[in-house]
């Protein structure tokens, strides 16, 4: 097994950053929050757990999976969200 080649222990003396005042904090490497960052943003009220996720195998067709990954990153989560849309449409003709 290799060595780790970093230590566990942090060497950041936390008392001096505890100590330092908020106006002497340099922020110059931290980007501007924007109004756009903002509109994006998913507010979870009462922090209720996200639903836990079951990793699985599946056979779709090829052009199927290629025509949902041309949509570019996320395309899981939007074949999951098409597929909870069908469930939730199927459950609320059957009730």
């Amino acid at each position: 097994m290799k060595k780790p080649t970093t230590s566990r222990k942090s060497r950041t003396d936390w008392e001096r950053v505890d100590a330092l005042p908020d106006d002497k904090i340099d922020f110059s490497d931290t980007p501007k929050i924007t109004p756009e960052m903002f509109a994006r943003a998913v507010v979870r009220r009462g922090f209720k757990p996200v639903a836990r996720k079951e990793q699985l195998t599946i056979r779709v067709d090829s052009d199927v999976l290629a025509w949902y990954k041309r949509q570019g990153p996320g395309y899981q989560t939007r074949i999951n969200a098409l597929l909870r849309a069908y469930m939730q449409e199927h459950a609320r003709k059957t009730a």
